[in-house]
């Protein structure tokens, strides 16, 4: 029986009533339904590609109901361009299949920018949602920046965005979780959080993201767990290859992270927070950590460190290739993309405890 469930069938909300407030006792239950960013739908959902099997998603309803209908128990969802109501359709929607929903929000780029960003807030609060994933880069620091006075530069500019959108959570009550997405170091980033010193403003914890930066992942959930509001959990596969090494998402316990051990942590600092898988099906990723443009925003990781990680990396290398998907049909790849979310479902519930 799932929580909501529970508390509207049962005694459960009378005799919490008559208990007293304690202060280190919460009477919420911890979140155990597993969520999917949809992100782990990049092909299906982004890149619109034509499919009589796997059409693409038209919205975000669309991907609520296949998520669900796999059995997933919330969505983490796009809600750039919704109005009051279609916000009323999703809300509806989402007390139907009983389960949660977090926001995909772009920050404000500008001045100007802010309406559309405060808009999309009150729109996508009216559903339930308190939870805002957004990320300050697109792209990846390596590829994007030729030099460290262009990294400085979107530096400074994510943090304007950031205190841009400050005063619209706090006036909304809700939060903005920014992920550490391949832009920013954990502990860099844990100094532009202390910096904005905002109780609304925290982290989107992805679990493998920060391998591309060079850093231990579980040195980086311990040093973000902290500051964390929701979670993108991936399982994580690497091979060499002649300028670095490759990383893959894999599916959930195929891969070399203590998935376990994240939770546990994690869990430590928040026993509510939600996780949400990230499955990103495609091609292996290039890491170039041994080409000259790849250094060109770093300054505080030595040839020491380098050459002890790319030690590990060797250590801990798959036996097979990883996975290439684009030398396949465009349904075979789609269909993948399914099954690798399916999978991975599966796994959590059977092996790390989630509904």
């Amino acid at each position: 029986m799932r929580r909501r469930t529970f508390i509207k069938n049962s005694s459960a909300t009378a005799l919490l009533a008559t208990m007293p407030a304690l202060p280190h006792l919460s009477p919420t239950f911890a979140e155990m339904r597993f969520g999917v960013a949809d992100a782990s739908y990049m092909m299906r959902r982004y890149r619109n590609i034509e499919s009589k099997l796997y059409p693409p998603f038209a919205n975000a309803m669309e991907i609520i109901d296949h998520c669900a209908s796999l059995g997933f128990g919330g969505v983490q969802t796009g809600v750039g361009g919704w109005n009051a109501t279609f916000a009323k359709k999703v809300r509806k929607r989402k007390e139907e299949l009983d389960i949660f929903l977090e926001a995909q929000i772009r920050l404000p780029k500008s001045d100007d920018d802010v309406a559309r960003f405060e808009e999309e807030v009150r729109n996508a609060k009216e559903t339930g949602i308190e939870i805002f994933r957004t990320a300050c880069l697109s792209g990846r620091r390596y590829e994007t920046f030729d030099s460290m006075e262009d990294f400085l530069k979107f530096k400074a500019a994510s943090i304007l965005e950031m205190q841009r959108a400050e005063p619209i959570m706090r006036k909304h009550r809700v939060k903005l979780a920014v992920e550490n997405h391949k832009d920013w170091r954990a502990n860099e980033f844990v100094k532009i959080l202390n910096g904005l010193g905002s109780e609304w403003i925290g982290v989107t914890l992805d679990t493998g993201n920060n391998i591309s930066l060079l850093e231990d992942p579980m040195h980086v959930v311990e040093v973000l767990a902290p500051y964390s509001i929701s979670v993108h959990l991936k399982d994580m596969a690497v091979e060499e290859y002649e300028d670095g090494f490759l990383l893959s998402e894999v599916n959930l316990g195929d891969g070399y992270l203590d998935i376990e051990g994240m939770i546990k942590n994690i869990k430590k600092h928040n026993p509510d927070i939600r996780f949400n898988l990230e499955m990103i099906t495609r091609d292996p990723l290039k890491i170039p950590c041994l080409t000259e443009k790849y250094w060109a925003t770093f300054d505080q990781i030595s040839a020491r460190d380098l050459g002890k990680y790319l030690r590990g990396i060797r250590s801990i290398k798959t036996k097979e290739p990883l996975p290439t998907v684009s030398n396949k049909p465009s349904d075979e790849q789609l269909r993948l993309e399914v099954e690798n979310n399916r999978t991975s479902l599966e796994y959590a519930k059977r092996h790390l405890g989630f509904k």
